[in-house]
């Protein structure tokens, strides 16, 4: 069911994890990365995937030489991606009270997302927008499909006007075009103009 809320989480600029902040994302990350990885390694390549997020565009090039080599925590982002971190995040954040330690790291998780959905596609920005976490959409949600809004077509078929009746044919004019337009917002913007992806908070 589509949530009663949805929330934006304001920017937060990076900086490394505190240990209350960790100790709350550790056994989320700890489960996706495989036997025998030291912690301090593991800590260290969420907080290099929290300071590209924070950047919101940089590429992984750019990572300093502080969080490791710009490919292995690429690769280590793809990993824990396939493995579903980020949607078991999501859920957890949308659960969370406020004052929650994961709710500290929101703004850095949602910018995380929106990485993560070139990855994972459609299915994502639907589990976005049923959680409400919007800061989680890579751009505003009124340019993105919104698969719940076929899913409600379908099950309301539009009723079509007698061809006996006099004026028939405008109206079927009328609901072909509230149908185009109906598809149009069903399908999302094919690309969204930079300058509004990073406007979006």
């Amino acid at each position: 069911m589509p949530p009663t809320a949805f929330r934006l989480t304001p920017r937060r600029p990076w900086q490394r994890m505190s240990d209350t902040e960790w100790l709350a994302l550790m056994p989320y990350v700890e489960r996706r990365s495989g036997p025998g990885r030291p912690l301090r390694e593991l800590r260290t390549r969420m907080d290099g995937i929290f300071h590209l997020a924070a950047a919101t565009t940089a590429p992984w090039h750019s990572l300093p030489a502080e969080f490791g080599r710009p490919d292995t925590v690429h690769r280590y982002f793809r990993r824990l991606t396939h493995a579903g971190l980020w949607q078991r995040l999501l859920h957890a954040l949308a659960e969370a009270p406020e004052g929650h330690p994961l709710r500290a790291l929101e703004a850095w998780i949602c910018r995380a997302c929106r990485r993560a959905y070139r990855l994972l596609g459609l299915g994502f920005i639907l589990l976005v927008r049923r959680l409400g976490l919007r800061s989680a959409m890579p751009g505003p949600p009124w340019l993105l499909p919104d698969p719940d809004l076929s899913e409600t077509l379908l099950r309301y078929p539009i009723p079509w006007p007698d061809p006996a009746r006099r004026g028939s044919l405008t109206r079927c004019r009328e609901v072909l075009r509230r149908l185009r337009h109906c598809l149009r917002v069903t399908a999302g913007r094919k690309s969204i103009p930079r300058s509004l992806r990073l406007a979006w908070t």
